[in-house]
């Protein structure tokens, strides 16, 4: 029997687009912007999804629509789509093609209400046919292949994710992942990888687990659980980008440390450089906090607070390196992006 270790570092087919391994990014709205994609992806993930981005916004430009389209240096360029009616999703999943996405994604599993309250997300899966709609038209759009995410359902009494992705196989989609726990759960209690399973016995193109993806330990036990072929990292990210290429054995994972520290700074200038100086230091304090968390558990409340606060990302760098014991900080921003990864 195959070891954890040798399953996760396998590459997984959808389609004709190859993931690298089997430990994937999660889109995660206001997280995986294109720094932290690129960041993830150069250490290791096996696919990245970018934010869930809004179909109608698209189509009609939206600006911030379009930074979240961005795959700079990723490939395959994964982009997840949302909306609540089919012309727009069937329009907005073209533009994505057209913009270098080799995978587009639809989300049926975001369980916010600003999301739900437009029918978008998670709400799809009160109405299957109203769902295969846009899942129809999102296939018929595009030449790339067309990826779910959902969640197990609505609540406990309405689990029909078996009988969403069964349905939307039928119509072309070509890799499924579910998160463990309904929409009314959000991310509350454990996730439910057996009730994955009646997913996997449903379908026949890739299933990926989502919802509780820690360790080493809990993906084998999710697998095991649920006959996933991958997983799916999410909440477990914030503050480590490098996690999906530990967990997957990959090449290039920084080092406890130094190491890791000089990639939380980088991250900094990366936001300074995408965002510009004013939205960059507002977006990259909770990373500057789960950071914290993560690598320098000690820090002060005080010291926090200031760098929560400080609006010149000279300052907030600054702070930021001495809390994270790195002497070597620079002061110029922004520094150039990073190299793309091979």
């Amino acid at each position: 029997m195959q070891s954890i270790e040798t399953i996760l570092s396998q590459p997984l087919q959808i389609g004709p687009v190859t993931a690298r391994n089997r430990v994937f990014l999660a889109p995660l709205s206001g997280i995986s912007d294109l720094p932290f994609r690129q960041l993830a992806w150069k250490h290791g993930a096996g696919l990245v999804f970018t934010e869930m981005v809004a179909s109608r916004e698209l189509v009609t430009e939206s600006r911030e629509s379009q930074v979240r389209l961005r795959g700079d240096g990723i490939d395959p360029h994964v982009v997840q789509l949302a909306g609540r009616e089919a012309w727009w999703m069937g329009e907005a999943a073209r533009i994505a093609e057209a913009e270098g996405a080799h995978m587009i994604d639809i989300n049926m599993g975001c369980p916010a209400k600003k999301v739900t309250g437009g029918y978008s997300g998670s709400a799809l899966m009160r109405d299957p046919d109203h769902a295969l709609e846009l899942i129809e038209a999102t296939v018929k759009a595009v030449s790339v292949p067309v990826t779910l995410k959902m969640r197990l359902g609505w609540d406990d009494d309405s689990h029909n994710a078996a009988l969403i992705a069964a349905r939307a196989e039928a119509a072309g989609v070509q890799m499924i992942t579910v998160h463990g726990r309904t929409r009314m759960q959000f991310y509350e209690g454990v996730a439910n990888w057996d009730a994955i399973a009646r997913v996997r016995d449903a379908i026949s193109v890739p299933l990926i687990a989502n919802g509780d993806i820690v360790s080493r330990a809990a993906i084998a036990e999710c697998i095991r659980r649920s006959g996933a072929d991958a997983v799916m990292v999410g909440r477990a990210s914030r503050g480590q980008p490098w996690i999906c290429g530990e967990l997957a054995g990959s090449d290039g994972v920084p080092a406890p440390g130094s190491e890791r520290a000089e990639i939380a700074l980088a991250h900094y200038r990366m936001m300074i450089e995408h965002y510009g100086e004013d939205v960059g230091v507002r977006h990259a304090r909770k990373h500057i906090g789960w950071y914290l968390d993560t690598l320098a558990p000690g820090t002060s409340p005080a010291k926090k607070s200031a760098m929560m606060t400080a609006r010149r990302a000279e300052d907030v760098l600054e702070m930021f390196a001495e809390a994270l014991g790195d002497g070597t900080v620079s002061a110029a921003l922004p520094a150039p992006l990073m190299e793309s990864a091979a």
